[in-house]
């Protein structure tokens, strides 16, 4: 049924088993250990992009929190109207919560395509196992892409004397079945070889979550629904590790581990790198504040002169005022050109201007 996805990981995983095998042999434990862990830095590295757009996804949805939470208070008694309004700024602003838990749903089949690949290497119990198969003809019977004699190497396949497809709680009748491949392991050495992986895992996990919650807005962290998932990433999903450690082979935990380390490292080259671009962006907007700004000493652009035939029209109306005479008494002010005289009243000719002497 999910062939589409186990064929994939098994070509990846059958790659680096063969380049690896070249410097360690076919049959050595770190052979297949690190075949395993860059079959997660490849899968890793396709799913970076996805992962670069998820970060600025979240960044994105906190710095919209203040503006979601007055679209919540607005609406909240009509919920149709604000979704519509919701969809409206996640378009203006670009946003898609898809791509918000898009990288961590594709690890998802990932994860359990690896771990139905190794688990069908196993002898018993689980795999070709639960088809019926006996030990034997399991162990000579392909698995994917790989052949037999690659399942066989893969079962005899050991670190610090642990076979890497056992796990701690592994069934006595299962231990017996690794007694053709390199003799028959104890729990204590299966337990010393996987502890220390689940103990790695756990805190990997646990401060892969912490460096995200550092990077979360106040506004962000202060939603509840957030504060819960916080939480779950802290604590929860870190002991989850721990107990389900003891069921999961060897080669899984390397994969945890792998993949927890890949994360740490990835998320710090991200951040950074956004963290860096805020910063031009910042500078970016101080150079252009200075460069329009007024230099020292220089006057401002935005002044203001009055214009020419202004000036001029005001010079002639104050010339035009009253201005005492010789005797005291002041002189008409002259009548500005162009105005006109009120009707019915004429201007003033010699004659009335010598009757205007007698009467001095």
């Amino acid at each position: 049924m999910l062939d589409f996805i186990y064929y994939p990981v098994s070509w990846i995983l059958w790659f680096w088993h063969r380049v690896f095998g070249f410097a360690f042999g076919a049959d050595n434990g770190l052979t297949w250990a690190l075949a395993v862990v860059f079959l997660v830095f490849t899968l890793r590295l396709v799913l970076y992009k996805p992962f670069v757009k998820q970060v600025r996804t979240t960044k994105q949805m906190q710095e919209l929190q203040p503006q979601i939470k007055e679209l919540q208070k607005k609406y909240k008694n009509d919920r149709q109207k604000m979704a519509l309004e919701m969809q409206k700024l996640q378009k203006e602003n670009g946003f898609n919560p898809l791509m918000g838990c898009l990288p961590i749903l594709a690890q998802v089949p990932v994860f359990l395509g690896l771990f139905h690949v190794l688990r069908s290497f196993n002898r018993t119990g689980h795999g070709f196992g639960q088809l019926g198969l006996t030990p034997e003809q399991n162990a000579n019977t392909a698995n994917y892409v790989f052949s037999a004699t690659d399942v066989q190497s893969f079962l005899s396949a050991r670190i610090f004397g642990a076979p890497i497809s056992a796990f701690i709680t592994t069934p006595v009748s299962e231990l017996q079945a690794f007694a053709d491949y390199g003799g028959v392991p104890s729990r204590l050495s299966i337990a010393l070889v996987a502890i220390p992986l689940m103990v790695i895992a756990g805190l990997a996990t646990h401060f892969n979550a912490r460096a995200s919650v550092a990077r979360q807005t106040p506004e962000a962290a202060a939603n509840p629904q957030a504060a819960m998932m916080n939480k779950l990433a802290l604590w929860v999903f870190p002991l989850g590790v721990l107990v389900g450690g003891p069921f999961l082979p060897i080669a899984i935990l390397l994969y945890w581990v792998a993949n927890n380390i890949w994360t740490y490292g990835q998320q710090h080259l991200v951040f950074g790198r956004m963290e860096k671009e805020e910063e031009a962006k910042k500078q970016a907007k101080l150079e252009q504040r200075a460069q329009n700004a007024p230099k020292p000493g220089a006057k401002p652009v935005n002044v203001k002169k009055k214009p020419a035939s202004a000036s001029a029209t005001d010079t002639a109306s104050d010339e035009d005022t009253a201005a005492p005479s010789t005797n005291g008494t002041a002189k008409p002010a002259k009548q500005a050109s162009g105005q006109r005289r009120p009707a019915g009243q004429k201007r003033p000719g010699n004659r009335g201007r010598a009757n205007q002497k007698r009467r001095r």
